[in-house]
């Protein structure tokens, strides 16, 4: 019997007996050709095969399915190097990662001053708690399911190539997301300490027919400011954290499994 080499480039698979089809599938084929007959040989060596072109990651998804594509062939046995992920791989979930924050963060920016700063206060006036809880939480959703999809991706975390490409995802993502809460608080610190009367009447004159109202009403939401600030910056910082939290703690979890299931096993503590 001989290894043989399946389309998705990955090596590790016993053929089996002369009537199975086991030599022309991917990674799938090669499990079918298993059930029927052959095994698969973690301890192969690993032969890359693969010529297809590199295509750079645009999106979380793409990001996800590239890890569940390493993940699939490291469960499967084939000891993958840690040089299979190339650089130019890493840099591509590098900057998925970076975008993603990036956008999340500039939609939590723009969106939340116009809910907490207008629409509450001048367009609904009187809303009931509902329609507060509803329009208070709405410009964090891009990140709350942004978070969640990430921490999806901490079941992948088996393997080295599968650690190596979501360590390089989620450090794109987490840099990003930590300078951009640091900058909304530096920036609105230094907001309210130039919001000096003088200074707010200077700006609003330039309106000169509603220039009375903007000042009252911006000199009426200053000590609001930076407690939403406050609360913005700290929700993207858990943001930045939480899917590397989750992460290292599922991995934790694993690799206590496996511990205390060796040890079951073997009698050794």
């Amino acid at each position: 019997m001989s290894n043989s080499i399946n389309s998705s480039g990955f090596s590790g698979y016993k053929g089996g007996s002369p009537g199975s089809s086991n030599s022309g599938g991917g990674v799938s084929g090669s499990v079918g050709g298993a059930g029927r007959g052959g095994s698969y040989s973690p301890n192969a060596t690993f032969i890359n095969t693969d010529n297809r072109q590199y295509v750079k990651p645009r999106s979380i998804i793409n990001v996800i399915s590239d890890i569940q594509h390493y993940c699939m062939a490291e469960k499967l046995g084939n000891a993958l190097p840690a040089e299979y992920l190339t650089l130019e791989n890493s840099l591509g979930f590098f900057s998925v990662g970076a975008k993603s924050g990036l956008t999340e963060g500039l939609f939590l920016l723009l969106l939340l001053p116009a809910v907490e700063f207008y629409l509450l206060p001048f367009v609904l006036k009187s809303p009931s708690l509902f329609v507060k809880i509803m329009f208070g939480s709405f410009p964090f959703l891009p990140v709350i399911a942004n978070t969640f999809l990430c921490a999806y991706i901490s079941q992948y975390y088996v393997g080295i190539v599968t650690r190596k490409a979501i360590n390089a995802f989620f450090t794109g993502r987490m840099l990003v997301l930590v300078a951009k809460s640091f900058m909304i608080y530096v920036f609105y610190t230094l907001l309210i300490g130039l919001s000096t009367p003088e200074r707010v009447w200077q700006v609003a004159q330039y309106s000169s027919q509603n220039a009375e109202a903007i000042y009252y009403g911006y000199m009426t939401m200053l000590p609001n400011i930076m407690p939403i600030a406050t609360r913005c910056s700290l929700f993207i910082l858990i943001a930045a954290i939480l899917p590397y939290g989750s992460v290292f703690l599922m991995d934790m979890w694993r690799r206590s499994k496996i511990k205390r299931n060796h040890a079951r096993i073997t009698g050794k503590s």
